[in-house]
């Protein structure tokens, strides 16, 4: 399982003009679900996006976690995590997972985050969907439950 994690002052999803979920401050996370994953890799996705400490305390060092700020979350699917481009030009997308098991994970994962006390917004798994965000730094991070990178 992979996610993108970044810390922003807002962020919202729109499909079909809509707006599906909304944020102020916390982080927006893109999720690509791998078609081996299995709950073991959810339940670490999981821990790591509660518990980055990628806020600053009041020394201006990243030092707290979402759960210190009482930040929320918008959680937007993200297949093209696993798209591998490293032969021709046009990604190949075999490592992710089909769409019945991508949607099972997205949804425990949603299950999870709001299980942490979190407030966690959507947008629409499978959708076009448009993402505006602020990115608040900017911090991004990567995480891979494989531990890749």
């Amino acid at each position: 399982m992979r996610a993108v994690v970044q810390r922003v002052y807002d962020a919202e999803v729109r499909v079909d003009g809509d707006v599906t979920g909304h944020i102020d401050r916390g982080i927006l996370v893109y999720l690509g679900v791998h078609c081996n994953d299995t709950d073991k890799d959810l339940e670490y996705i999981a821990d790591k996006i509660v518990n980055l400490r990628i806020f600053s305390d009041d020394a201006g060092k990243m030092n707290l976690s979402l759960l210190d700020v009482k930040g929320d979350i918008l959680l937007v699917s993200q297949f093209t995590l696993y798209g591998d481009a490293r032969r021709g030009r046009r990604p190949s997308y075999g490592d992710a997972a089909g769409g019945d098991k991508g949607r099972d994970f997205y949804d425990k994962l949603i299950s999870l985050l709001r299980g942490s006390g979190i407030h966690v917004e959507t947008g629409c798994f499978g959708a076009d969907m448009k993402v505006r965000y602020t990115n608040d730094g900017p911090v991004t991070i990567l995480l891979d439950s494989f531990k890749n990178f």
